[in-house]
């Protein structure tokens, strides 16, 4: 059982004294079942409807009063009502909008009851054929395994001890920096991670990463609205891993002969099914953060460790010291963007780039992160040899004096001065810290 952060997110949900029923996304194969059954144990009575099930199903579609249904609900599980702590998790719930249209009677008539939903499917039917009682849920997103999350799963979990400290001793650095790599390689599907901390064989992983490529094939129609749609979005899960974290147009988009306007619509229903995220750029370095959609977006795959597997690269990563020149660095481009993703729960957290708007500038910054109402550039770079002309842009019109650079060498800050003469402080951000990045921006500013 791999120890999840979000798992504290659930405690807090479920202390709360106006809790509401609790949605949990995120994409198909996240580990959302196996966390909420994880959770249910701190619970005296955990019930579990799988709505893919049609005897659960006919629960809650038998046009019950909620108070029968509730009766129901516990009749079916074996379970008695009580002042006891109950939690009661609807799988698959998509199956049944008469199950959606019931939360809002769990928290209007049952405030006592804990709920949670989910659903393998849920993303992709949002808004399309179900909706959720407004105001009357509140949600919650689970991301693949963070790097965190990948140390304690495979047992390495004493490297977290120097959380915190910015001069790490340089044998730590150098095994840290080894174990991010080995996270680079397996990705962070918690299945892949679960298999690496018990046979630490890839070959073993990739069976995982066939496996899952095969269930999102087999899902297509669900995501598709018509057999057209349907054979572009089977095109770009065939052939889009090659683009994973470069610019991309969607006109003829993988050597296909597909217009913009039908492959924009397939990239948008893998987008939420959160498969993929197609990351706008901002043109300015301040708020608010608004992305040009005019502008061509990068590719962002769910889990880097699915890229290299699909395109073909995991001998690349295996055999580098340093993820920065692996696939011309776009995969320690990939990584850091996922690992940036870990820091929030939120549903609604998106990652931005900069590009320079002034004409025939190529200027670009690989991300930017929203911290305090302020815009940080944070550009991925190897050790040696970075150049710094698109971060010395960027500063010389942001209203602040603080840059960060992700690389393989250990924490540092550097003073530098732009062309223009603006001063601002460079924050040399090894790659497994950058999930302290917040903390770091909150004592360096």
């Amino acid at each position: 059982m791999i120890d999840r952060t979000l798992t504290e997110e659930l405690k807090r949900w479920a202390e709360k004294a106006d809790h509401k029923p609790l949605i949990l996304r995120g994409a198909r194969q996240t580990g959302k079942t196996t966390l909420v059954r994880e959770f249910g144990k701190a619970f005296d009575n955990f019930i579990y409807l799988d709505l893919e099930k049609q005897e659960n199903r006919k629960i809650f579609d038998s046009n019950l009063t909620f108070s029968d249904l509730l009766a129901s609900i516990f009749y079916h599980s074996g379970t008695q009502r009580s002042n006891n702590k109950v939690l009661i998790f609807i799988d698959e719930i998509q199956n049944s909008p008469a199950a959606v249209a019931s939360l809002r009677y769990f928290y209007e008539e049952a405030h006592d009851i804990h709920v949670i939903a989910a659903g393998s499917l849920l993303e992709s039917l949002i808004d399309k054929s179900i909706s959720f009682p407004v105001g009357r849920v509140e949600y919650l997103y689970l991301r693949p395994c963070s790097f965190k999350e990948f140390l304690n799963a495979t047992g390495e979990d004493k490297y977290l001890r120097f959380e915190g400290i910015r001069e790490i001793p340089i044998y730590a650095h150098d095994k840290l920096t080894e174990l991010f790599n080995r996270y680079t390689l397996t990705g962070g599907m918690p299945e892949a991670v679960q298999k690496y901390a018990e046979t630490r064989d890839m070959m073993v992983v990739n069976n995982v990463f066939r496996n899952l490529i095969t269930a999102y094939s087999d899902d297509v129609e669900k995501y598709g609205r018509n057999s057209s749609m349907v054979q572009h979005i089977r095109h770009i899960l065939n052939s889009g891993f090659f683009s994973a974290g470069q610019r991309i147009r969607f006109e003829r988009f993988g050597s296909s002969g597909y217009r913009s306007r039908e492959m924009g619509e397939a990239f948008r229903a893998l987008e939420k099914a959160l498969l993929l995220e197609l990351v706008y750029p901002l043109t300015k370095p301040v708020m608010p953060a608004v992305p040009d959609v005019r502008k061509s977006p990068k590719l962002i795959w769910l889990d880097t460790g699915m890229v290299n597997f699909m395109a073909g690269i995991q001998k690349d990563i295996f055999n580098t010291k340093d993820i920065t020149g692996a696939w011309r660095g776009i995969v320690a481009e990939h990584i850091a963007g996922q690992e940036l993703l870990t820091i929030d729960n939120g549903i609604s957290t998106k990652r931005y780039f900069w590009v320079r708007e002034a004409k025939n500038s190529n200027a670009e910054i690989d991300y930017v992160f929203l911290r305090n109402g302020l815009l940080y550039p944070v550009e991925i770079k190897s050790a040696k040899g970075s150049r710094l002309l698109s971060i010395h842009l960027y500063m010389d019109g942001a209203p602040h004096n603080v840059a960060v650079r992700i690389r393989t060498s250990p924490f540092s800050v550097d003073n530098i001065t732009t062309q223009k003469g603006q001063k601002f402080r460079l924050i040399n951000l090894p790659f497994y810290m950058i999930h302290k990045l917040p903390e770091v921006l909150d004592s360096v500013s």
